[in-house]
């Protein structure tokens, strides 16, 4: 095993798995953030393209999926392994990333604040569309066949509508990765499947230093709603498109419901986010919620796809509360109302879930007084709120709970997806409570098992 991302980060997870003439990738990331780890996606692959043999998706958040039309690019003709959710959802966000990124790479060459001439995107629509067809979709528990003594299987990870946890058999060997694993106690989610063997596992430990707080979101969220509309302020919420906005939109139409806020006028602005909260009213049977909750949920938001309605909202003087991508503020269209309302100390902007190192929201969250976009300084005078609460991934103690139901422990644990200090937190709460040890994953370096 090579770890070619998610090594001592939280972007970019790419694991190289060599068996035999076997060559697999399990994920294929965009690196995010930081600028040293982003200058990565414009480097080859730290492993022959042509040599591969089968990509298998943990699922579709772009920091898994978003170098899949670069692999393309690159010569990769083999099959992408994943579930039909996840190839319905990964389709929407790899269009999305093609268009923002050809969408910035014109604006910087039309304003000329780019330091490349000409500033080009990684990938394009046409790139996108010869990745779709290489889609190989899989059930989740069904075996996959790879080669005589190689297989594998899917599990329900509970962390985005068809996330899966990679269950593979190597000969006698079992090794499972994690990928991006859900909470138990989601009020959305299904929880992500326990196992009872493994001989090598790979973790993610995006919280390994943390614990959820008890408090429930949807009581915090009222309170950061009532409080900035009592201000005849407009909330701007930067949202992940997948599972978040949705999440979000479940949780208004419910404090609306039981009469908790005022009947505002609620808005989810991102083509992206539009296609997947249809994806999810049309997969009901695999999350929790019933037919009355979709029907709220459709009836508490305005979907908004097109650029004139967009802009005509964004000018709008009316109070509101708008959901709008990227989740980091990294791109898209809630930098536009991040241009608008972030010096109006009556606004407010809510993080509503991890904030990468590098990332816009990470400066916001970090207190920042002054944040950088469209080649221009802001002066932050708008509130700024976080909800933590709203994490789609494991704690500390939700990670003991998933290794739990282990028999035995694994040969083999490497720890990834996860910041310095939370990956040594997990480590040790590992080999404090289980007696099991971890090892950090490193970038570049190869492990044999």
């Amino acid at each position: 095993m090579k770890f070619c991302g998610g090594a001592e980060t939280v972007t970019g997870s790419c694991i190289y798995v060599t068996y035999g003439a076997n060559r697999i990738l399990i994920d294929c990331g965009m690196f995010q953030g930081l600028k040293a780890l982003r200058l990565l996606n414009r480097e080859p692959f730290p492993f022959p393209v042509d040599e591969l043999t089968d990509v298998v998706l943990t699922h579709a958040h772009l920091d898994h999926c978003g170098r899949l039309p670069l692999l393309i690019k690159s010569g990769f003709s083999g099959r992408i392994h994943l579930t039909q959710l996840t190839a319905d959802l990964a389709s929407i966000i790899l269009r999305d990333s093609a268009k923002i990124q050809e969408e910035e790479a014109d604006r910087a060459n039309r304003e000329g604040y780019s330091k490349h001439n000409p500033a080009k995107p990684l990938y394009d629509l046409g790139d996108v569309d010869n990745t779709i067809p290489m889609f190989h979709q899989v059930d989740y528990n069904s075996t996959v066949v790879l080669s005589k003594d190689l297989k594998f299987k899917l599990h329900n990870a509970g962390h985005i509508l068809g996330a899966a946890i990679v269950e593979l058999e190597a000969g006698e060997k079992k090794l499972v990765f994690s990928g991006d694993l859900g909470r138990f106690d989601s009020e959305i989610m299904h929880p992500p499947k326990k196992f009872k063997h493994a001989d090598v596992m790979v973790l993610e430990s995006t919280y390994g230093d943390l614990n959820h707080p008890a408090v429930k979101p949807v009581d915090e969220l009222e309170k950061v709603i009532n409080e900035t509309f009592e201000r005849d302020g407009n909330l701007i919420i930067p949202s992940f498109a997948v599972e978040r906005a949705q999440e979000l939109i479940y949780f208004i139409s419910r404090l609306k419901r039981e009469n908790r806020i005022p009947d505002i006028p609620t808005y989810l602005d991102s083509p992206m986010g539009v296609d997947a909260t249809n994806v999810f009213y049309s997969y009901s049977h695999l999350h929790r919620l019933d037919n009355a909750d979709l029907a709220h949920m459709q009836d508490c938001v305005t979907l908004i796809k097109d650029y004139y309605r967009s802009q005509t909202l964004l000018h709008s003087k009316q109070p509101k509360i708008v959901l709008a991508g990227s989740g980091m503020l990294t791109g898209g269209r809630v930098l536009h109302y991040l241009e608008r309302h972030i010096g109006n100390p009556n606004d407010t902007i809510l993080l509503a879930g991890f904030q990468a190192a590098g990332t816009r929201g990470r400066d916001l969250a970090a207190g920042k007084k002054e944040l950088k976009f469209f080649g221009a300084k802001y002066a932050v005078k708008a509130q700024i709120k976080s909800l933590q609460v709203l994490s789609a991934h494991v704690d500390a103690a939700g990670t003991l709970e998933w290794l739990s139901g282990l028999r035995k422990k694994p040969q083999h644990v490497f720890l990834n997806h996860g910041e310095p200090e939370a990956l040594k937190s997990l480590q040790n709460l590992l080999a404090d409570k289980l007696q099991m040890n971890a090892e950090i994953s490193k970038y570049g370096l190869t492990y044999t098992i």
